[in-house]
C-alpha cells in the first residue's frame, strides 16, 4: 500500500465546508479512483486550527495515476481555497498495518 499523511489549516469559519468536501469526494470520487484503499480526516486535540488527512492506495502507481487526473486537481482547487497555506504533504509506503473488523 501506499498513501499520504497531510496537514492543513482551514480558514476561519470553513471546517465544515472542508468536511463537507471530503465527504463528496468520498461519495463521489472513491467509487471511480482505482486502486483507493481508504481515507481519514483528523482534528488533533493540541492544534486546533489544524486538520490532518490520510489517503491510502493500493499501490504507488494507482496514487500517482489519481493525482495527475485532471479531475482530483479540481477537487484540490476546491480544498484549496478554503485553507491558510498549502497542505504540508508527507508520502510514503504503508510498511504496516492493522484493522480490527
Amino acid at each position: 500500500m501506499y498513501g499520504t499523511v497531510f496537514h492543513m489549516h482551514a480558514k476561519p469559519g470553513q471546517e465544515q465546508a472542508i468536511r463537507q468536501l471530503f465527504e463528496e469526494w468520498d461519495r463521489e470520487r472513491a467509487p471511480r479512483v482505482q486502486g483507493f484503499q481508504a481515507g481519514y480526516l483528523f482534528k488533533p486535540d493540541q492544534q486546533r486550527d489544524e486538520l490532518i488527512g490520510v489517503a491510502i492506495f493500493r499501490d504507488r502507481e494507482s496514487y500517482r495515476k489519481n493525482a495527475a487526473d485532471p479531475k482530483q486537481d479540481e477537487w484540490f482547487r476546491r480544498l484549496r481555497a478554503l485553507l491558510t497555506d498549502d497542505p504540508v504533504w508527507e508520502d510514503g509506503e504503508v510498511i504496516e498495518a492493522a484493522q480490527r473488523a
